[in-house]
């Protein structure tokens, strides 16, 4: 954890987000000699793919092998979706 004066984050606020962004470490901000506040890192990006990661925990193992066959299907019909907003609650 680093720790940096409110004056030196005043002048050098553009290097300090920089060096959060990419080093990811805590930022502790001193203001005569106190704590005033702690930058933290926010959370970093994820492919589709990290973020998707665990979607076949929230599924049922049939409902997963469905989705997958369907989206195969279309793909080689090359079907095209409708167009507009269907209502998913309308029976």
């Amino acid at each position: 954890m680093k720790t940096i004066t409110a004056t030196e984050l005043a002048r050098n606020l553009s290097a300090v987000l920089d060096r959060l962004a990419v080093e990811r470490e805590e930022i502790v901000i001193e203001r005569n000699h106190r704590q005033v506040a702690r930058l933290i890192p926010g959370p970093g990006r994820l492919t589709a793919l990290q973020a998707l990661a665990d979607l076949y925990r929230a599924l049922p193992e049939d409902a997963g092998a469905a989705w997958e066959a369907d989206s195969r299907a279309s793909a080689l019909q090359d079907e095209r979706l409708p167009k507009g907003v269907r209502n998913p609650w309308a029976s």
